[in-house]
């Protein structure tokens, strides 16, 4: 694999977080150990962050989570906007958050906009400047698909048939 893999992490006291990660970034070169936001998970961010493993912060729902997690040094962060979708907030306002905060401080901490339940979640992240989406198959193949560009080929090919063929 030539990029980052993501392996997470189950324990939830800093210790425990901390040994398994240390086993996990074994695993692989790219390896990125998943840790979850909240306290004793940040605490293992910090270390791991020192020991030279690259971390990816999860559920995070909060501005001030991510704030957190960027200043342990967390080389990702996972805001789930769906998540937040369903429970009648705008996932993509933390996204936006996410990234004024680290404008300000200058951290290069990489967001990736998770729990993405349609293309416009794909959308409102680009224009965003989020650097990294995950989806599903199903939200991915509806990113090549628009029913004018198969209009416009369905007409393109008829025209082509009204061509003189020498």
């Amino acid at each position: 694999m030539d990029g980052p893999i993501s392996l997470e992490t189950i324990g939830l006291k800093a210790e425990g977080i901390l040994a398994e990660g240390r086993e996990l970034a074994k695993v692989h070169k790219n390896a990125v150990v998943k840790v979850v936001n909240t306290k004793e998970g940040l605490k293992a961010v910090k270390q791991l962050a020192a020991e030279g493993i690259k971390t990816n912060v999860t559920v995070t729902f909060s501005p001030l989570q991510a704030l957190l997690a960027a200043k342990c040094g967390a080389a990702y962060i996972s805001p789930f906007v769906g998540r937040l979708d369903a429970f009648g907030h705008f996932g993509m306002d933390l996204v936006r958050q996410i990234k004024t905060i680290h404008a300000n401080y200058g951290f290069k901490t990489e967001i990736i906009v998770a729990a993405v339940r349609h293309p416009s979640h794909v959308l409102e992240a680009a224009l965003a400047g989020a650097e990294i989406c995950t989806m599903s198959f199903d939200v991915l193949e509806q990113l090549y698909q628009h029913p004018l560009t198969d209009i416009g080929i369905e007409i393109f090919l008829n025209d082509w048939k009204k061509v003189p063929k020498q």
